[in-house]
């Protein structure tokens, strides 16, 4: 039996192990959903290829390549697969370190994180501290420690009146129509929406829209659409006007994300 066979791809395997970091590799095809569930250890998720789409009580997060998604230990959590996605997850013992982000996030993958992930995947599953993949796991306590936070995620209400409006505007971010516009499928005046948006999303109504059209046009992205095309999808009138807004909110511009670039 090779090494890479003799691994286990069972989360319940990484959970009490002796060391602070376990990685499991595994492969998902396209349109499989992981349903809600939660884990004992915190998780880092990174797909190597594909794209990744998370959902939590509050939260929907998009993960694209380059980005990863931290989870704190005892988040309920589904997964939706875009592509075929190479995932690689560690599972992290909270316990054992305190360089970790303490909220679920999506972070910025450097190439040494990157590199790092990868060849712990490749280690034994149980490691000694002072071994090649305890040193490893040592260097990924840093990596996650320092890296660079991003705004991925899009905060999903609980008002029944702002479930109807985020609704219809994720299934179609182009709509243009301002809150006035919005208020009668509300039921709500144009000054309750905007105070509604704030209070129950932390945001004002553009910001939120603006959000939401970026995390659905990262996975258009990634997919390979052409950047003309995922802007007038999102609402925009030029490519220009989206990818300056998208790197700005992003950190990197679309051309980095899209496949033809």
């Amino acid at each position: 039996m090779t090494p890479e066979k003799a691994r286990s791809a069972d989360p319940k395997d990484f959970q009490d192990l002796p060391q602070s970091i376990g990685a499991m590799s595994k492969n998902f095809a396209d349109g499989f959903e992981i349903a809600l569930h939660d884990h004992a250890r915190d998780q880092l998720l990174y797909a190597k290829t594909g794209i990744m789409r998370l959902q939590t009580e509050n939260d929907a997060w998009v993960v694209p390549s380059a980005r990863a998604i931290y989870i704190p230990a005892g988040t309920p959590h589904a997964v939706n697969i875009h592509g075929d996605v190479d995932m690689r997850t560690l599972y992290i013992n909270a316990d054992a370190t305190d360089q970790r982000p303490h909220a679920l996030c999506v972070i910025a993958v450097s190439n040494l994180l990157r590199e790092l992930i990868l060849s712990l995947s490749e280690e034994p599953i149980e490691y000694d501290r002072n071994s090649r993949a305890g040193r490893i796991a040592q260097l990924i306590e840093i990596e996650i420690q320092d890296a660079r936070e991003m705004s991925l995620n899009v905060p999903l209400p609980k008002d029944a009146r702002l479930q109807r409006v985020c609704a219809e505007l994720l299934a179609n971010p182009s709509d243009r129509r301002t809150l006035e516009g919005w208020s009668e499928v509300s039921g709500a005046s144009t000054r309750t929406l905007a105070r509604l948006f704030e209070r129950d999303l932390g945001m004002s109504f553009n910001q939120w829209r603006q959000r939401m059209r970026f995390h659905n046009a990262l996975e258009a992205l990634s997919n390979g659409d052409a950047i003309s095309k995922v802007a007038h999808q999102h609402g925009y009138r030029s490519a220009c006007a989206f990818s300056a807004a998208f790197t700005k909110v992003i950190g990197t511009p679309p051309s980095k994300v899209s496949i033809n670039g």
